[in-house]
């Protein structure tokens, strides 16, 4: 098993087939030390593969379990505004009669949810980006020795996976919520 403590979800899917071979090799040979110390890598990959995974939401920032804080791109947080806005538009408009209100409403809000969805893609896809760099540009410096570049290098990947991971987690809240709502009808 890797000495590492950086989580890493790479890092959990091969400790947790290590594990897994380990605990098959036992099974074959009898030896229930090596199923236990199998299922040990097993269950302790399956903890790094969740704290991988780890974020904290606050509006407009996004923080990792790598300590990592990133700033939402700003259409997410505009978007989110605007569909505030755009339902409290259209709640004034019903109750008053007002159906222009009620329909400017409507239209804002479903501005601010294509809005905010572009922001979204738009972190998700630069995470992705910082990622890939991070690590191809990580690899490279540390073969070349280059310790500085190579902690840079960490901390792109680093704040890439916050970024990727935020958007993630308002996409997956947002599907929950429409499914949920989905379900009601």
């Amino acid at each position: 098993m890797s000495t590492n403590d950086n989580t890493s979800t790479l890092k959990s899917a091969v400790d947790y087939t290590t594990g897994t071979i380990q605990n098959v090799v036992g099974s074959i040979t009898g030896s229930t030390s090596d199923q236990a110390q199998g299922q040990t890598k097993q269950n302790k990959a399956d903890a790094e593969h969740e704290a991988s995974r780890a974020t904290a939401k606050v509006p407009g920032f996004t923080a990792s379990s790598s300590g990592a804080v990133t700033k939402d791109d700003p259409n997410r947080t505009a978007g989110s505004y605007n569909q505030t806005i755009g339902s409290a538009k259209e709640f004034v408009g019903g109750l008053t009669g007002a159906e222009s209100l009620k329909a400017a409403g409507r239209q804002q809000n479903q501005e601010g949810q294509q809005q905010e969805a572009k922001g979204q893609v738009n972190d998700y896809v630069s995470g992705i980006s910082d990622r890939v760099t991070g690590t191809v540009g990580g690899a490279f410096a540390s073969v070349t020795g280059n310790k500085g570049a190579e902690s840079e290098y960490e901390q792109q990947h680093a704040a890439g996976k916050t970024t990727q991971r935020g958007a993630e987690e308002d996409i997956l809240k947002k599907a929950d919520a429409e499914s949920a709502a989905s379900r009601k009808s």
